[in-house]
């Protein structure tokens, strides 16, 4: 007998027949000899309608009133899916994140996970009961509830997993895996068997909207064997595991994020410590910067570029205003009409030539580049907003991922 945790999200269990669809996928685990613990996100549009309806009342309400209205949705899809479960007759209870031991730091609306106290969930597993967990959510040290964030069920899942030391954490979706490049712009891509933790890892946080970073760095380091699989049909997923292959893949996938913006400096003093001076005054207001250019100086003057994402843009622009007779800039200039495009593969690191095939293959399609950043297992390019899903294509063609 295994323990199986289950990940639903919102699409998987926006309608009655969906949420018997999944229903049933969960008794077939069950029935199967397995103790089953399954952590699941709110319906549909479940959590846009709550904040829709918070705006309308309160258009500045505190984080912790958002976390305690945000909660409901996935306490609404935890009881229905139990109700299912119920009508096809299989023992099951449904308990909220408080009732199933999350513990959380006091970070309202993007809390982190401290710990899972198990004792309850141990118990009714040894019940042998179907466990359904309220995803996304916790309790901090006051006793109030968190919420984790965005992709905090894919998280909650993972943890559960770790805690409850599973042999498989299954992440069913509306995609049926990991594939090289999103099917919706490259039609020919290609669905992978299995991926990396660091790919996966790099694949999220670059724009892949499959599994959630916070997810799959906690699966990394807890060795939480990680599955993305369709909740609509029953072809085999992509399998996230521990690099096993002594020959890897080159570029295992291309990515496209379009919340990006990027803020140029131009003319600031180049003088030692003027970067750290910029990037500590944004750091301070936990706002993350991606790609940084920093130009040679001339004529003591030089000209530093990042990009933060598009949502924190307006508050990035303040903080540079508040600051300007700090950072000295004789400009400061934006932009929105851009986005990143990457590649990943663990096999880039002893390849030379990856970024000229790369670069190649945006310079045939008369795309731009205005930025690059590389590590060992990515490259990442600024382009054009309008030709970014040019880009995507272009390079996957090139690297021939399908």
């Amino acid at each position: 007998m295994g323990l199986i945790v289950q990940k639903y999200g919102g699409t998987s269990v926006r309608d009655a027949e969906r949420v018997m669809n999944v229903a049933n996928r969960i008794v077939e685990a069950y029935d199967a000899g397995n103790n089953v613990v399954v952590a699941v996100s709110a319906q549909g549009d479940t959590t846009d309608n709550l904040i829709e309806k918070a705006m309308e009342i309160n258009s500045n309400a505190s984080k912790r009133e958002m976390d305690v209205l945000l909660s409901t949705g996935e306490q609404i899809s935890i009881s229905l899916l139990a109700m299912a479960i119920e009508k096809i007759g299989r023992p099951v209870i449904s308990l909220t994140g408080w009732q199933a031991g999350f513990k959380t730091d006091a970070a309202y609306s993007n809390a982190r996970i401290d710990r899972i106290d198990t004792e309850r969930l141990q118990n009714e597993i040894d019940k042998r009961r179907i466990v359904i967990v309220a995803g996304f959510q916790g309790i901090n040290k006051y006793g109030d509830i968190t919420t984790l964030g965005r992709g905090g069920s894919d998280t909650s899942a993972v943890a559960l997993a770790a805690a409850l030391n599973a042999d498989i954490c299954e992440i069913y979706t509306d995609v049926d895996g990991v594939y090289t490049a999103d099917p919706r712009i490259v039609k020919n891509a290609k669905k992978l068997d299995d991926i990396s933790y660091d790919e996966m890892l790099e694949l999220a946080s670059l724009g892949a909207n499959v599994l959630h970073n916070r997810s799959v760095e906690m699966a990394k380091k807890y060795h939480v064997k990680l599955a993305v699989k369709s909740s609509l049909n029953k072809v085999e997923g992509t399998l996230v595991k521990e690099v096993n292959k002594v020959e890897k893949m080159l570029v295992r996938g291309v990515t496209r994020d379009n919340d990006v913006a990027r803020i140029s400096l131009c003319g600031v003093e180049d003088t030692p410590g003027k970067a750290f001076t910029v990037f500590s005054l944004i750091s301070k207001e936990n706002i993350g910067v991606d790609l940084i250019l920093q130009s040679i100086g001339n004529n003591g003057k030089k000209d530093i570029s990042f990009t933060v994402k598009e949502s924190d843009l307006d508050r990035v622009i303040e903080i540079l205003e508040e600051n300007k007779e700090i950072i000295n800039a004789q400009e400061i200039k934006f932009a929105k009409d851009v986005s990143k495009v990457s590649i990943v593969g663990a096999g880039m690191v002893n390849n030379a030539g990856v970024a000229t095939k790369m670069f190649e293959a945006l310079y045939n399609a008369h795309i731009n580049i205005n930025m690059i950043a590389t590590s060992e297992i990515k490259i990442s390019v600024l382009v054009p907003r309008k030709d970014a899903e040019r880009a995507v294509v272009a390079i996957h063609d090139k690297f021939m991922l399908a």
